[in-house]
């Protein structure tokens, strides 16, 4: 019956700030949709940005996500890369096990609190 996942949301304080980070940290496309609504790409994924209360049929809260981006990278660099952009990183990289198998990640915190991983399966690095 599920064959994958589409799209996530994530509820932040400020839209606008939480695409910049995201487009800056990670190198996301931001893309505007509907009525005034933002998202980041993903992949084929994207996730969703949504202030408090612009849903109410879920429970939001800010900081409340917990997202695995995986990264094509090898998790030194990406970490590198966060780094240098003044990211501090909770933990990592650790061993840890995803969807497809085993793959190293590290923990870090977007502006408003959700915890992000970033995760390498080590087999698929170049």
């Amino acid at each position: 019956m599920i064959t994958g996942l589409d799209h996530v949301v994530l509820t932040v304080r400020d839209i606008e700030a939480a695409a910049e980070f995201y487009a800056r940290v990670l190198g996301l496309d931001v893309v505007r949709y509907g009525a005034g609504r933002v998202a980041l790409q993903a992949g084929a994924q994207k996730i969703n940005l949504q202030t408090l209360g612009m849903e109410t049929r879920n429970h939001a809260s800010i900081g409340g996500g917990d997202l695995c981006l995986l990264t094509d990278m090898a998790l030194s660099v990406a970490e590198g890369r966060l780094r240098g952009a003044g990211v501090a990183i909770l933990e990592g990289p650790v061993a840890r096990t995803g969807a497809r198998g085993p793959m190293m990640s590290v923990y870090f915190n977007d502006p408003d609190g959700n915890l992000i991983e970033l995760a390498a399966y080590e087999k698929e690095l170049p």
